[in-house]
Formats: C-alpha cells, structure tokens, sequence
C-alpha cells in the first residue's frame, strides 16, 4: 500500500493515496481501484497490464500449468504460482491475472470514469 509521506491514518485523503504500480497520485483524471489493505492500481497502469497479462497472452486456461515463481498479489495479497504482470516501475509490485481483471470490469462499468477495458 502506497501513501504520501506524512499521510494521516485517521483522515486519509484522495491525493494521500498513490498507484502501487507507478507511484502516482489519485486524481479524478487518474482513477484507481483498490485491493486488499489499501493497495491501489491506477487507470493507465491497469491499461498497460491489462493489455499485457490478459489481452495479449490470450485465454487463461493456462493458469493452472504454469510454472513460474510464486509471488504474491499486490492486490489480493495471495501468494500465486500463475503468471502475473509486474510493473515495470516498482519491482515489487506484481498483479494477478484474475485481479486486473476485476478491476478492469470495475472501471469499465463505472459511467463516472472514461476508462475502456482494452480489447
């Protein structure tokens, strides 16, 4: 979970709360969607692991043979052996396949936020 320094537990504020990816502010241009514990990934981070880890790797019916490291999820905090995406910003932060795209389906369906789920 990502806050600005200084952030005050009993009165956090929008600004207060940064993308686990990337390390921006949330803003109203900047969506996020929030994890477990205050983990966060914002609109234009989930574009680009979205777009990597579900559209472009295509169906995921491989989750269950894949044998990659186990790592856990920045937003489910699940420990996972399936292939996740990891920011290339924070190396640290790595995201499951099943939560972006939960959280691609929660900024699509918003009607507040232009955000499209990449195809």
């Amino acid at each position: 979970m990502m806050r600005r320094d200084g952030t005050n537990d009993e009165n956090v504020q929008m600004s207060d709360v940064m993308c686990d990816s990337c390390g921006s502010e949330w803003t109203l241009e900047r969506p996020m969607v929030e994890g477990h514990q205050g983990s966060c990934i914002c609109g234009p981070c989930l574009m680009v692991a979205y777009t990597e880890l579900v559209v472009d790797a295509g169906p995921d019916d491989d989750d269950d043979e894949a044998t990659v490291e186990e790592r856990s999820c920045t937003l489910c905090l699940e420990a996972k052996t399936i292939p996740m995406w990891q920011s290339p910003m924070t190396e640290t932060a790595w995201f499951c396949r099943q939560c972006l795209k939960r959280a691609a389906g929660v900024l699509h369906k918003d009607p507040d936020i232009p955000w499209v789920k990449p195809k």
